[in-house]
């Protein structure tokens, strides 16, 4: 019989993953912005923020300083993250997670 992870190993590894997402789309965001290339749309950022990025991106973005001057980004993105922990204490409430 397969081994199958239980429902917070998998939310653990999909967090991983789009998280090393953001930053790699983050940084090449900043180093396309230095040198005058095709930049990552702003929605593509906030999506990866949204779709569990947000701590992520924030601290790259912090890193690097980058989107750092836009008020989108530097209110956006903890606001994300906050409707996250929302999410996530309403589901570890319910017994869903752990």
């Amino acid at each position: 019989m397969p081994y199958l992870p239980d429902m917070d190993t998998v939310i653990l590894i999909y967090l991983a993953i789009i998280s090393i997402i953001s930053v790699i789309v983050t940084v090449k965001d900043k180093y396309r912005a230095i040198k005058n290339g095709q930049r990552t749309p702003e929605r593509t950022l906030l999506l990866l923020s949204a779709l569990g990025g947000s701590v992520a991106m924030l601290m790259t973005m912090m890193l690097i300083r980058h989107k750092t001057q836009h008020v989108k980004f530097m209110l956006g993105i903890p606001l994300i993250m906050l409707l996250q922990v929302g999410v996530l204490a309403c589901l570890i409430y319910l017994g869903i997670l752990a």
